[in-house]
């Protein structure tokens, strides 16, 4: 989500806890931090925020994981509202447009129904995976730049096996939502 924002001259930075960076790492204008979400505060975003874009873990949300959450129990969905309320705090508190991701989930029960859906070949990314975005600050759904699905459009993320990058295979942010995001919402 960051790169269109760091290609156009936009300082980002991507705070993380799924990857063990345990340092800050600079790749051209973004800065990748190691933090948890739930212990950050608006203080510690570097300036003003052009733009913020929240991705919590979906682990213990997706209904696409329905069958484990009797397994994973209260703790579960109590780790994954927690990791919810931190970015949506986070994001309403930087006063700037902001979105929040995350597939089809508890959250709609939980919290409240997504204010915009979508789908990654809708901005030009060949498959599916219905997602749901919560927004506000004057966040700005961009109109999809594909309108008819076509038939080579597939499901890899239902069909992909488990394996151990699965969830990174799965959580990437679709390259064509993420360039019209940035064109709907850029000041420039």
């Amino acid at each position: 989500m960051a790169r269109p924002w760091a290609y156009a001259g936009y300082d980002c930075v991507c705070y993380d806890l799924a990857h063990s960076i345990r340092r800050d790492r600079v790749v051209g204008n973004v800065t990748y931090r190691w933090a948890d979400v739930r212990s950050l505060t608006i203080a510690d975003f570097p300036g003003e925020p052009s733009f913020v874009f929240a991705f919590p873990p979906c682990t213990n949300l997706a209904v696409s994981g329905a069958r484990d959450f009797q397994r994973k129990g209260m703790r579960g969905l109590f780790d994954g509202l927690e990791t919810v309320e931190a970015c949506r705090v986070l994001c309403e508190s930087s006063r700037a447009p902001w979105g929040l991701e995350n597939p089809v989930s508890r959250l709609s029960s939980c919290w409240r129904k997504p204010d915009h859906t979508f789908d990654p070949w809708q901005y030009g990314d060949n498959y599916t995976k219905k997602t749901c975005v919560w927004s506000g600050n004057g966040f700005v759904m961009p109109e999809p730049t594909v309108d008819k699905k076509h038939d080579d459009v597939d499901d890899r993320i239902h069909k992909s096996p488990p394996s151990a990058d699965w969830a990174a295979i799965c959580s990437k942010t679709p390259p064509g939502f993420a360039t019209a995001v940035f064109e709907a919402n850029h000041n420039g």
